[in-house]
């Protein structure tokens, strides 16, 4: 079981971080007490549904958070792989996002309301954990799609995982989902539907596709949007994007759309893309 804590700064970009643990297949619980970890660990190493854990715990657990580096110990004892990624920023950097969000900072009291006391109170009181932190990562100067590429890249075999990209098929005559980031109309393409033969069969089936791959401008067509999606899946990792569906729709959401969004699916695919694929209409009368 890979296991890692997520500690460090307030105000650092923990909670950005966690998502995006959660988004490449992390199990991820916010703000536990670290005397819980070991066993809640144990826990998860007997349940072979989880194989990636993330925690987070910080300095809101007040006095039980000092007993971290115990935890550590204990499970490292009991054989569990632990790595703790540890986030920061400049003082600067932090000052100004408490006050940008008017958010109270956890030593706030302690500080007597003095925010840059508080500041240097939580950086010498995390200083061992600091030291003794596996991942390092300062947000300082770069932007919340950047960070999470940071975290993703420490934690992903392959860039492109961090991203589920959907391919969609659906029809027009049923509305556009709502939930698509790019879609393309395929309705200009000669239609199966017209085709006794083929107008019972879908784009799943290999007749239908080779029909509407027989013709220059869906060949074309299929070049030009794979060169687009080429190009706009780099971008969209770089902004630290997490899902991306890209729908393909026709009139009735059964042989071209289908068509495309299988081979697009495919294409990817051979690409080491994270690709799922959707037919919201197929079962449609």
């Amino acid at each position: 079981m890979e296991f890692v804590i997520v500690t460090g700064m307030s105000g650092s970009g923990k909670s950005s971080a966690v998502k995006v643990l959660e988004d490449i297949g992390f199990f991820c619980i916010d703000n536990m007490p670290p005397q819980l970890i070991p066993n809640f660990a144990a826990m998860c190493n007997e349940n072979s549904e989880i194989s990636r854990v993330a925690i987070v715990t910080d300095i809101r657990g007040g006095a039980m958070f000092f007993k971290l580096s115990e935890c550590i110990s204990k499970l490292h004892i009991a054989g569990i792989d632990v790595k703790v990624l540890y986030l920061e920023a400049s003082k600067e950097t932090l000052m100004k996002r408490y006050k940008e969000t008017r958010r109270k900072h956890p030593l706030d009291e302690i500080s007597g309301g003095d925010l840059s006391k508080a500041i240097d109170a939580e950086a010498e009181l995390l200083s061992e954990i600091r030291e003794n932190a596996d991942y390092i990562v300062d947000s300082s100067l770069i932007s919340t799609g950047k960070l999470k590429e940071q975290i993703a890249e420490l934690f992903m075999d392959k860039p492109t995982d961090r991203m589920i990209v959907s391919c969609m098929s659906f029809g027009f005559k049923y509305g556009v989902p709502g939930e698509a980031d790019l879609v393309f109309d395929v309705r200009c393409l000669p239609n199966p539907f017209y085709i006794p033969e083929l107008k019972k069969k879908t784009g799943l089936d290999k007749e239908v596709r080779d029909y509407v791959m027989s013709f220059e401008q869906s060949q074309t067509l299929e070049t030009k949007l794979r060169d687009l999606i080429d190009f706009l899946i780099p971008c969209y990792l770089g902004e630290g994007k997490s899902r991306l569906v890209i729908a393909f729709g026709c009139t009735g959401g059964k042989h071209r759309s289908i068509t495309f969004a299988k081979r697009m699916a495919d294409y990817l695919s051979e690409k080491e893309c994270n690709v799922r694929t959707l037919h919201r209409d197929i079962d449609k009368n």
